[in-house]
């Protein structure tokens, strides 16, 4: 009972004397469900001026409430059905006696009142799926009553009406489960689907125990006393509508059917539904809402929003029932003897749920409507209804180029739209698509064939008895691994954003412990959400590194029948490699080029990203952000760009930078995939050394998240725990520390410093005040795209959560400019002068700003178009002379002395810099000599 419905009640029973273990058989059952139902008359509604008026005995029964609704639908000018109750299955099967059911008498009687107010108006009752054909209480007795029969048959009720949640899948992780052995390869697959609705669980066999639904302990559904086993099956609608029907009071069938005629009534769905998670089929009468105690995934579900499982089970019934789909099978659904229509009748089948509540306010405006959470796994069709399969993306696709060999069968994939925005081949246009759901494109059988990578498993196991040696002294498997530097850290996507008005949307994938600072880009036509962007960006990334070994070996000419695609594994010394076939030769032996793979990753990594809302996003502190001018660290960096880290709590997902000329019409410049450890400095910083340890020096720091860890010496020397310090100059110092002692909440004393690293020394001051940007530089910082041309130009950024449209409040907007710090040469060092004759001769040592740890070569690498200098000579700050060299040295005249000072100098002040032929002069390092 619920106060907010008033006509619920509860139903309590307690065993009758005699009769411990059975407690729906009572004798105080018919009572309790008389006060229940009521005792409310048609005669006591009365419509007037257009308003119901209830003149009966002060109750507020289910009676009245049903006649209430039904005078209702009388006032507003009648309906085409009315239903007099739905999965009331707790109160249809409560028994006082063997086969006397009291709630089912007491629908009768109010489906025939119903009737009386609404005599044009089909009635009818929804039940359960499980409750539909028949009552068989577990309790040991054996009884089977068709205890809904007198409903069915009852002149007043004109279909039978049936909330159909049925099970069509037992799909599980990985290729060892019943069904994958059984030869199907995707719980999406739709003739996989339509079997089981009169097959598989429910219908061949059940499942007795939780523990025998996880071996897949299958027990066959058998009536081994009268070979009826339909009686068991809740799926076999065709047996149930076609037979007579026989209880069978304590297991013995009696000797005269119920009421029930053969074929006398159609079947009507009334409600038909899966939720929009990985394998719903497997259990699609569960809902997932963290807020409900009953709560649940599918059996098995990942926990993956998966929006075409939800279609593929509705098209699974409308395959099977309407005569308009092609394909159909009238044997599943064949035509009365008595009322001369379909068993199911196809206009009644009634999908839940499509609810009232406008899309996309709801589910986005969670302050208005709590449950728009729930939507993302759900059985809403709102939002989901207008989306794009993708084998049907691919067959409109090739049919518009009118090419009709091709079977797309195989592809399992959903989007919400695909933009083709100009003229372009079939080709051209499933190029987009290939990326973005991963499945090749094969010819074979004299036609084209689609098929995701990894979903058909390995079509052979081979060793290297089975390959062919071609020539002497060449391995039968040659496998040649790709290097670490020429895969990618980080992957890009640009999308059209289906949640942000189809605006260009990015996502983007990144690998952390790695030393490739390599970035794969690619822009694909499809409209999706920020989540499957998200996915396939990450799926994207696995299988780049998954794919880095390339493969050859010969096979002989009986295993003509692998083709491209196809997955072969091979064990060869000592080790198993999964191989994807990318081409074959056939000579007088087959030669195959193919792939390393991992079929794994396109199961692991899935098209939907967990982390994705449904709902109105929370709401999101301010982006902190740090725009970094810094050097080349790694040296793998693009020179010319600038580094942005970026905070956020909670974090997004991602933040997205975007930038203007103007202020106006914001283009996606990068896409920041983790958050920075940012906080600030807490105590002063003095000016340290540069080139050695600094094991006096202490360094405070807060942080807004994240930790610091310490690390070995060695660690530290090959490029650990880097971080960057802002004076107030806006310049960052580069340094390191060997170790982080943590102090209080998020704050960490830093010794064992190496201070201006990379060339950042000048940066450093005499003084930085506490309060200075603390970022810790590591895979998290991203780099803005930038060309040579936009060197030194200050552009309008505007950042703010990945999720969100630009212009939401969540997001900051201010002017940046980046100076090209990776493509100014760093200072000299080592400035020496030696006087000859009066001439000064001045000669220092280069560094380099890529590759300068190699210990091998005689001098570091040039990484300049050429060498060139320029040497300033120095009176007081202002600049009396310079000298420009081609090597690392020059020479001061003792004429020039005299003309810049009257006279030969006994020292010298000068700034040595070494030119770039890009950014001009690099930082200086002054000398007195």
């Amino acid at each position: 009972s619920q106060p907010a419905y008033p006509w619920r009640g509860r139903i309590t029973c307690t065993p009758a004397a005699g009769q411990p273990g059975t407690p729906d058989k009572t004798s105080a059952a018919t009572a309790q469900i008389d006060a229940f139902v009521g005792a409310a008359a048609i005669t006591d509604f009365a419509i007037v001026g257009g308003a119901v008026i209830y003149s009966g005995p002060s109750e507020w029964s289910y009676r009245r409430f049903i006649l209430h609704c039904a005078h209702l639908a009388k006032a507003a000018g009648g309906v085409d059905a009315f239903v007099i109750g739905s999965e009331m299955r707790g109160l249809t099967w409560v028994r006082d006696g063997v086969s006397s059911y009291p709630f089912v008498a007491a629908l009768v009687q109010l489906a025939a009142d119903v009737k009386s107010v609404l005599p044009d108006a089909k009635i009818t009752y929804a039940a359960d799926w499980s409750e539909y054909f028949g009552h068989q209480p577990a309790d040991g007795s054996g009884d089977v009553h068709f205890h809904l029969d007198p409903l069915w048959a009852s002149p007043d009720i004109d279909a039978i009406g049936i909330d159909v949640y049925w099970p069509l899948a037992d799909w599980r992780d990985g290729t060892s489960h019943a069904d994958y052995l059984a030869g199907r390869r995707s719980v999406n697959d739709p003739d996989y689907l339509g079997a089981n609705i009169a097959g598989g669980e429910g219908h061949d066999w059940y499942y007795a125990s939780n523990a025998d639904r996880d071996a897949q302990v299958r027990t066959p559904i058998t009536d081994g006393a009268y070979a009826k086993p339909w009686v068991f099956r809740f799926k076999d609608l065709k047996s149930w509508w076609t037979n007579a029907h026989y209880d069978r009071p304590s297991g013995v069938e009696a000797s005269l059917p119920t009421p029930w005629i053969a074929q006398s009534k159609p079947f009507w769905l009334m409600e038909l539904g899966c939720p929009a998670v990985d394998r719903g089929a497997n259990q699609p009468n569960v809902f997932f809402d963290p807020k409900s105690v009953e709560s649940a995934l599918p059996y098995y579900s990942r926990g993956v929003r998966d929006d075409l499982m939800q279609r593929r089970y509705l098209q699974a019934f409308q395959n099977r029932f309407d005569p308009a789909r092609p394909g159909f099978d009238s044997a599943a659904n064949p035509v009365s003897v008595v009322y001369g229509a379909r068993m199911v009748e196809p206009s009644r089948m009634f999908v839940y749920t499509w609810d009232a509540r406008p899309f996309p306010a709801f589910p986005n405006n969670l302050n208005a409507w709590s449950d728009g959470a729930n939507w993302k796994f759900g059985h809403w069709l709102n939002g989901r209804l207008s989306g794009a399969p993708l084998g049907e993306t691919v067959a409109a696709i090739l049919r518009d180029a009118e090419f009709s060999d091709y079977d797309a069968s195989e592809l399992a994939g959903h989007m919400h739209g695909y933009v083709i925005d100009r003229v372009m081949s079939a080709r051209d246009a499933l190029q987009s698509l290939e990326l973005a759901f991963f499945f090749d494109s094969l010819e074979t059988g004299g036609g084209i064939r689609f098929r995701h990578r990894g979903q058909a498993g390995a079509v052979a196991m081979l060793t290297t008895d089975d390959l062919v040696e071609t020539s002497a002294g060449a391995g039968l498997l040659q496998i040649t691994r790709g290097q670490e530097t020429e895969l990618p850290q980080t992957v890009k996507l640009t999308y059209t954003d289906a949640g942000k008005d189809y605006e260009q949307g990015a996502a983007e994938a990144r690998r952390l412990a790695m030393r490739s600072g390599r970035v794969s880009q690619a822009s694909v036509a499809a409209v999706m959400d920020y989540a499957q962007a998200q996915g396939i960006a990450q799926k994207w990334l696995h299988e780049t590194w998954a794919a880095r070994e390339t493969a050859s070996f010969t096979l002989p000419p009986s295993r003509l029948a692998f083709e491209a695609a196809d997955t072969l594994n091979i064990m060869a010394n000592g080790r198993a490699f999964e191989l994807r076939i990318t081409e074959t030769s056939v000579g007088e032996a087959i030669s195959v080029d193919a792939r390393s793979s991992s079929s794994h990753v396109y199961d692991r990594v899935a098209l939907s990203a967990r982390t994705a809302s449904s709902g109105e996003p929370v709401v999101y502190g301010p982006t902190v952000t740090a725009f970094m001018d810094l050097p080349l660290i790694t040296g793998l960096e693009t020179p010319q760009a600038g580094r942005i880290a970026a905070f956020q709590s909670p974090w997004p997902g991602g933040a997205a930078f975007y930038r203007s000329v103007s202020g106006e019409g914001f283009s996606l410049n990068t896409l920041v995939s983790f958050p920075a450890v940012m906080g600030k400095t807490l105590t002063n910083i003095a000016e340290g050394p540069t080139s050695r340890w600094d094991r006096a020096s202490r360094i405070a720091v807060q942080l807004f998240n994240g930790e610091l860890q310490s690390v070995p010496a060695l660690d530290l020397l090959a490029g650990a725990n880097i971080a960057a310090i802002e004076n107030a100059d806006g310049e960052w110092e580069v340094l390191q520390f060997e170790t982080a002692v943590l102090t209080g909440p998020r704050t960490y004393e830093l010794r064992g410093l190496l201070r201006g690293q990379y060339g950042t020394e000048r940066a450093m001051r005499q003084l930085v005040m506490p309060g200075a940007r603390f970022v810790l530089i590591d895979a998290a910082v991203a780099e803005s795209e930038m060309t040579l041309d936009e060197i030194g130009r200050a552009f309008t950024w505007t950042y703010g959560p990945a999720p969100r449209a630009v212009g939401d409040s969540a997001f900051t907007t201010e002017t940046r400019a980046f100076s090209a710090a990776g493509l100014r040469p760093l200072s000299p060092v080592h400035i020496r002068g030696v006087r000859t004759d009066g001439d000064l001769a001045i000669s220092w040592i280069r560094r380099t700003r890529i590759g300068g740890d190699a210990w091998e070569a005689p001098d570091v690498p040039l990484n300049e178009e050429r060498e060139a200098y320029e040497v300033d000579i120095m009176d007081g700050a202002t600049v009396v002379r310079t000298i420009v060299a081609s090597a690392p040295s020059a020479i001061y005249t003792a004429a020039e002395q005299v003309a810049d000072f009257g006279a030969e100098q006994s020292s010298v002040t000068l700034s040595v810099c070494q030119l770039s032929a890009i950014v001009g002069r690099g930082a200086a390092r002054t000398a007195t000599i």
